[in-house]
């Protein structure tokens, strides 16, 4: 039996995914990366998961709720480019976010609910970032100074909601969302 990969995430906008779909379209042309990351698959990680056998998924659904419940909405913006991996052959290509205390929290949040729950999660610190291509092939090796020639996505999104989604190897897109969890807690400024 084949197993499903799953992960809780932030979900981008419309807008943002656009955006992000424009300039990799435009840096498909001087980047060799093997593989660009269908624009319905943009997200920001929040804890990979893997395998959630059946009798997790209602507990993990009732956590994340509840995590989202008590989160209040908040916007991102996109900044800046980097890779993950060896430097000269990096195995991501990624767009990052502005630093946010909200994203920060949230993702505290989602992984203090998730490792309760008895998942084993990723234990390097928080990145946070949109993954838009994967391995380098290029005949050259990557220089990492050529990010800096590139004009980055640059938009401003709303947060509303985190998603828990499954991954699809043989489909494209490839993740599909399973549970939508709204961020209903008051903001910062609303609370007393």
């Amino acid at each position: 039996m084949k197993r499903s990969h799953y992960f809780i995430a932030v979900p981008l906008t419309s807008e943002a995914k656009q955006a992000i779909a424009r300039f990799s379209g435009d840096a498909a042309s001087s980047l060799p990366f093997r593989t660009w990351v269908h624009e319905e698959d943009y997200h920001i990680t929040l804890a990979f998961l893997g395998d959630v056998p059946p009798k997790k998924m209602a507990p993990l659904c009732e956590a994340m709720a509840a995590v989202a419940a008590k989160s209040a909405p908040f916007s991102l913006a996109l900044a800046g480019l980097g890779t993950f991996g060896e430097r000269t052959a990096p195995r991501v290509f990624w767009q990052g976010v502005e630093t946010e205390e909200a994203l920060n929290g949230l993702r505290r949040d989602v992984y203090e609910a998730c490792m309760k729950l008895g998942f084993s999660l990723d234990r390097r610190p928080f990145a946070p970032h949109i993954t838009i291509a994967r391995k380098w092939q290029g005949a050259e090796p990557f220089r990492p100074d050529r990010l800096r020639s590139l004009a980055a996505a640059k938009v401003v999104f709303s947060v509303p909601e985190i998603v828990l989604y499954r991954t699809n190897m043989e489909r494209t897109p490839k993740y599909e969302a399973i549970a939508v969890f709204p961020l209903l807690g008051a903001p910062m400024n609303d609370r007393e």
